[in-house]
C-alpha cells in the first residue's frame, strides 16, 4: 500500500490577510463606484432623448434652401410650440421629411410677391435683411394670396432655389404640422448663436 503525502497549505500571515480584505473591499467599492455610474449616466440619457423628444428637438441642416442664414449640415436646436410670428424659422413636416423655411404670413394675411420677388404682406413691403438675393423662384400660385385659417405662408431664405408655399407642391403649413421655432445653432462651433 502506498503511503498518501499530505500536503499542508501554510497559514497565511496577519498582514497577507489584511491585504486579502483590503483587496476585497476595494474591488467591492470599484464596483459599486462602477454601477453606480452607468445608472448615472443612463438616467441622464434618458432625460436627454426626453427633453430632445418633448422640448427640444435636435436636427441637422439638408440642403441650401435656408442659405445664408443656416447653411448644410449645420446643427440646431427647435423649441416646441405653435406660437409663431412672421419672421421666425419653423420645422415642419412635410411628407415625412422635417423642412425648415421662414413664416411670411399668418392666417388671414394676404400675401403679394412681384416678378422681382419683393414680398408685400397686407400692403406693407418686408424688409427682409436675412435674404440675400431675391428672387420669384419656382412659383405656380396666383397672387394676392390670402392665407387659410390654421395655416401659414413660408418662403426659404435662398429664394431663388427653396421649394415652399409659392408652390402648390408644398403650399401654406398647417398649424398641426409645425413641430417648433428654430432657436439655436449648436455646430459648427464657429457659428454657435441664437437664431432670429
Amino acid at each position: 500500500m502506498k503511503e498518501q503525502k499530505i500536503r499542508f497549505t501554510p497559514i497565511p500571515s496577519t498582514a497577507e490577510v489584511e491585504a486579502e480584505r483590503e483587496r476585497l473591499a476595494y474591488r467591492s467599492r470599484y464596483m459599486r463606484v462602477l454601477r453606480s455610474t452607468v445608472y448615472t449616466l443612463l438616467v441622464v440619457a434618458a432625460v436627454a432623448v426626453l427633453l430632445a423628444t418633448l422640448f427640444l428637438p435636435v436636427l441637422q441642416v439638408s440642403g441650401d434652401s435656408m442659405n445664408p442664414t443656416l447653411q448644410d449640415r449645420d446643427i440646431i436646436l427647435l423649441v416646441k410650440g405653435s406660437d409663431m410670428k412672421t419672421g421666425d424659422l419653423c420645422g415642419f413636416y412635410w411628407q415625412n421629411k422635417l423642412l425648415l423655411k421662414r413664416i411670411i404670413g399668418l392666417p388671414g394675411d394676404v400675401i403679394e410677391l412681384d416678378e422681382d420677388g419683393v414680398v408685400t404682406v397686407n400692403g406693407q413691403t418686408l424688409d427682409e435683411p436675412y435674404v440675400d438675393e431675391l428672387a420669384l423662384g419656382e412659383c405656380d400660385i396666383k397672387f394676392p394670396y390670402q392665407v387659410p385659417e390654421n395655416r401659414y405662408f413660408v418662403l426659404g431664405d435662398h429664394r431663388a432655389t427653396s421649394i415652399d408655399s409659392r408652390s402648390s407642391v408644398i403650399g401654406c403649413v398647417e398649424k398641426s404640422q409645425i413641430v417648433g421655432k428654430v432657436f439655436l445653432r449648436v455646430w459648427p462651433l464657429s457659428s454657435f448663436s441664437l437664431i432670429h
